[in-house]
């Protein structure tokens, strides 16, 4: 389905840049992530453990890094992220305990969904050069019907 594109919308333009994130990701905030999640995972928690596999130490649990784009859309747009926030990422490397994550999002297109108008935006979570999570982030800017 061929979406009508505008170039920006209410003072939103497309190649906007949002302000990015940076996070510092302890084993305690691992560990607390895990206990609140209910996520069991070893791998997340015990060092002797995690070096039995191929990352060799703790990493963080995926969605822990996903919840920090989250955060990223709704300092933009409380209102808009969760009235109309949707999430299309991969998860392509570890986030290690002791790591600070960079999360960043450019706005790529402004588009109509089903009457809406949406913005949707590349986003990255980045150790230095390296891409922990990377896909887009969807978030409404104007809900045109009912």
């Amino acid at each position: 389905m061929v979406h009508k594109r505008y170039d920006s919308w209410g003072g939103i333009r497309v190649d906007d840049t949002l302000p990015e994130l940076c996070r510092l990701v302890t084993q305690e905030h691992i560990n607390r992530y895990v206990k609140a999640s209910g996520d069991q995972n070893p791998l997340h928690t015990d060092p002797e453990f995690a070096k039995e596999t191929i990352y060799e130490r703790t990493i963080a649990p995926g969605l822990l890094t996903l919840a920090f784009v989250s955060q990223l859309m709704t300092k933009w747009s409380l209102e808009g992220w969760i009235s109309g926030g949707e999430l299309d990422v991969a998860f392509v490397g570890p986030l290690y305990s002791g790591e600070s994550v960079l999360v960043e999002a450019s706005v790529a297109s402004i588009e109509e969904r089903n009457g809406d108008v949406v913005a949707i935006c590349d986003v990255r979570c980045a150790v230095e050069d390296r891409a922990i999570l990377v896909g887009t982030a969807t978030r409404l800017l104007d809900r045109r019907k009912g």
